[in-house]
């Protein structure tokens, strides 16, 4: 039997591919739960310090829910609207505490239109295209696309792309901010995972930290957020010392010279 999660870990970085390319790497109910436990594992894997997500194949990141297993099991629906984790391939994302990159290899339909915003950061291939089709499907989306994509494009555009469902490109996924870069398919693997070893090397405790401290900012209003930062920021400078700022401060500049 085909593994539906491919997961391959080097050098600190674990590369998580949907695998069913022949379906588009349709999210089926065992893919799903696959996710949930391959998320799971690499959370508490500690030899593990980024993630990359993609897509068996060039056609497909994934195409969302699979529209079979929709149309032929009742009650298979209720996965658009499920709560826990070992369902809802969002959630199983967010269970993991480290970055996780999304490597957008091709299209990335409705519900996965969703699980790609659920990754921290978008690296896209030109053959990548986005689609919010669920008002073409008389399906309202469950795993936060409705309120993720405005606050990321702009409302404007956001409703362009789902009162339409009209296929968005790499080229202006970039230009909207919607993917941090796009790169030759060739080239998508490699720059996503540069990207990771270079989020790999910061400190996984305080990485893990920070990026909760975003993502809870972002939920919330700019004033809260506001108050969140000072709060934990005030909590945590104060365990700092002068001497673990200056060698930090050291190895920073050090690093500056080896980029620049």
């Amino acid at each position: 039997m085909t593994d539906l999660i491919l997961t391959e870990i080097a050098d600190g970085i674990a590369t998580v591919t949907l695998n069913r390319p022949e379906a588009m790497n349709a999210l089926s109910k065992a893919l799903r739960h696959r996710l949930y436990e391959v998320m799971t594992a690499l959370d508490a894997d500690d030899s593990v310090r980024a993630v990359v997500l993609t897509g068996a194949g060039e056609r497909a990141f994934t195409a969302g829910l699979d529209l079979k297993e929709l149309g032929s099991q009742e009650g298979a629906l209720g996965a658009a609207n499920a709560e826990g984790a070992d369902e809802n391939p969002v959630k199983a994302i967010e269970v993991c505490r480290k970055p996780v990159i999304g490597a957008i290899n091709g299209v990335a339909i409705t519900g996965g239109f969703e699980v790609a915003l659920a990754c921290d950061v978008l690296i896209a291939s030109t053959n990548a295209r986005f689609a919010d089709t669920h008002a073409r499907v008389g399906i309202v989306p469950g795993w936060g696309l409705s309120q993720k994509l405005s606050r990321m494009i702009g409302i404007s555009r956001a409703k362009e792309l789902s009162f339409t469902g009209n296929f968005l490109d790499a080229a202006t996924a970039e230009k909207w901010g919607l993917v941090n870069r796009v790169v030759a398919p060739e080239e998508l693997l490699p720059t996503a995972r540069k990207l990771a070893a270079d989020m790999a090397g910061i400190d996984p405790g305080f990485l893990a930290t920070y990026k909760k401290l975003i993502d809870e900012g972002y939920a919330a209003s700019f004033g809260e957020g506001m108050k969140l930062e000072h709060a934990r920021s005030t909590a945590a400078n104060s365990a700092v010392s002068p001497e673990e700022v200056e060698a930090r401060r050291a190895a920073v500049q050090a690093r500056g010279r080896t980029q620049g």
